[in-house]
């Protein structure tokens, strides 16, 4: 590496269900590279089925960093993630190897690439509890939002008006540090970030993720989601923030009777399918992602990733 210039860090986001694992792995085999997870439920033990996470057979050797290592029971934040995060590139570099963070998180991904830093803040379980509780009915989540709304107009604008974990996420970050989510990312973006991070994302037509997506909640519920969940709730007592994970909070519901079995497999699929479109309307707000298409096939995307780190050379 030529004096003063940054290490190269490869990004591979993009929507849910559409390959980012596949394309990850091949590239890691041809650039001598380890994947680390962007994933934000795939950090979590025990969860597997739901999360559609890395098998070790289908890893083929590549070593993975933040997968599987925090108990449900656990509270881990973005802050958490980009500590870990920065310490599994570094110990990538220190082997000569090249780091690939690969997930869907945006949040998690924007803190690395930006460099933002989030607040360690000492957490009011008081407040959170009122602040769930609130959140458990339409009304109480919608007033919640408009909250959020007064304190950070600009990081309400890009979340769901359902989104319980982000809105509550705006409003605890504000009654701790009396900043709002946007000023804080703002101040801390002027530091610069250590690594040269080339961004890629996958595309793919509309109607065909919505397909993999309702083909792959099937093959979840065949595989026994409803009762690794079941599993779960008899292990763990507590879930701060794991068992709110998408397919997992459906299940919950169904196990409680609220809906039925036909009714929680449909809403898996649609809150899956809503949370793919917020993803790419996420990652399209990074104007110098490198957008790739999913139809060309892994083979080709990894080419055309190849091509552009030569570039960059």
């Amino acid at each position: 590496m030529k004096p003063g210039k940054k290490p190269k860090v490869i990004v591979i986001a993009g929507p849910t269900a559409s390959g980012k694992t596949a394309l990850s792995i091949e590239l890691a085999k041809k650039i001598e590279g380890e994947i680390i997870s962007s994933d934000s439920m795939q950090i979590y033990q025990d969860m597997n089925i739901g999360t559609a996470k890395v098998t070790k057979e289908e890893m083929q050797g590549i070593k993975h960093y933040l997968i599987d290592f925090v108990s449900p029971d656990k509270r881990y934040s973005v802050s958490d993630f980009k500590t870990d995060s920065q310490n599994a590139i570094s110990d990538i570099l220190k082997k000569g190897k090249i780091p690939i963070v690969a997930g869907g998180t945006g949040l998690y991904v924007d803190s690395l690439i930006y460099g933002i830093e989030y607040p360690v803040m000492e957490l009011d379980e008081t407040y959170r509890e009122e602040l769930m509780k609130q959140a458990k009915t339409p009304e109480g989540l919608q007033n919640l939002y408009e909250q959020a709304k007064k304190i950070d107009e600009q990081a309400i604008s890009k979340i769901s008006p359902n989104d319980k974990k982000r809105i509550i996420r705006i409003l605890e970050i504000y009654r701790a540090t009396g900043k709002n989510k946007t000023d804080q990312e703002k101040i801390s973006r002027k530091n610069g970030v250590k690594y040269d991070f080339i961004v890629f994302a996958i595309d793919m037509e509309r109607q065909k993720l919505y397909e993999r997506i309702n083909l792959r909640v099937d093959k979840m519920v065949e595989k026994g989601l409803v009762e690794e969940v079941k599993q779960l709730k008899e292990k763990y007592q507590h879930f701060p923030t794991a068992m709110q994970g998408l397919g997992y909070k459906e299940v919950v519901e169904y196990l409680e009777q609220k809906c039925t079995y036909e009714e929680m497999v449909e809403k898996i699929k649609q809150e899956t399918r809503r949370y793919a479109k917020r993803q790419l309307t996420w990652f399209r707000k990074n104007k110098q992602t490198i957008w790739l298409k999913a139809e060309d096939g892994v083979a080709k995307n990894v080419e055309i990733i190849l091509s552009a780190i030569e570039r960059e050379e």
